[in-house]
């Protein structure tokens, strides 16, 4: 079984899924311009023998200089109510994001240089994971 959730590290604060849509609207008004770092937390557990293996992932991500209205408008989609930290790099946000640090799938919701890792403490090995046709 295997597990992630994140959330966007800005100032020293941990920020999840906002709120509401004036949260969200706060949020990236704060965030435009700046850098933040998206920490995800990852869990592999082996539910036949019951050990697991934890681990976080952290990737900076440097956002962009969206204007009040595309702020508005992206806020206005609804997505940002769904996702940690207000944003994701495979929707509408992306184009407010300038780049990031460290591994996109971390972003996305799972590093998978870092659940190899994981399996690999719990001696399984990621190809053990394919099927074939």
């Amino acid at each position: 079984m295997i597990g992630c959730d994140s959330v966007l590290e800005l100032d020293g604060e941990a920020l999840g899924k906002p709120a509401d849509a004036e949260e969200a609207t706060a949020r990236w008004k704060s965030m435009r311009g700046r850098a933040g770092t998206l920490q995800t937390g990852h869990c592999v557990w082996d539910t036949v023998t019951g050990r697991y293996a934890s681990a976080t992932a952290s990737t900076v991500v440097r956002f962009g200089d969206p204007t009040d209205a595309e702020i508005a408008a992206y806020v206005a989609s609804g997505e940002p109510l769904y996702v940690a930290g207000a944003f994701t790099l495979d929707g509408r946000s992306a184009p407010f994001i300038e780049g990031i640090d460290g591994d996109h799938g971390n972003v996305i919701g799972i590093s998978l240089p870092m659940l190899r890792r994981l399996l690999s403490q719990l001696h399984v090995s990621i190809t053990d994971l394919w099927t074939t046709p």
